[in-house]
């Protein structure tokens, strides 16, 4: 059975750094990180293949956020630094049973219960 537990959410000032973790279980996948801000749909923010050899990051947070994983202690994780507004969202955590990196959301098989993100001025 296939679990993961997001953690490391709250509110932060504009600027500031915040570090998700997601806990899995249940194997070893291609991982990626969703996010879904008020009436928005969900969108990407970025992925990694199984090894972490491979990753994406969505335009938008290209250059402030940082995807790795530690598969040792099957932990995802997502650095996020120089937070904006507009960062603010639930943040999921997602695992892909497919073989090749992928960042359509219908691609992820398995999502997490959400962390809120709130960036404030």
């Amino acid at each position: 059975q296939v679990q993961l537990v997001e953690s490391g959410g709250g509110q932060v000032q504009i600027g500031d750094s915040l570090r998700l973790s997601c806990a899995a279980s249940g194997g070893t996948f291609n991982m990626a990180w969703f996010r879904q801000a008020p009436g928005k749909d969900v969108e990407i923010v970025a992925c990694i293949s199984r090894i972490g050899v491979n990753t994406y990051y969505a335009d938008s947070v290209k250059g402030r956020f940082t995807i790795s994983r530690d598969n040792a202690k099957n932990i995802l994780y997502l650095q996020m630094n120089s937070q904006k507004p507009d960062d603010t969202a639930i943040y999921y955590c997602a695992a892909a049973d497919g073989y090749e990196l992928r960042t359509f959301r219908a691609s992820y098989d398995y999502w997490g219960q959400g962390t809120q993100v709130t960036v404030s001025s």
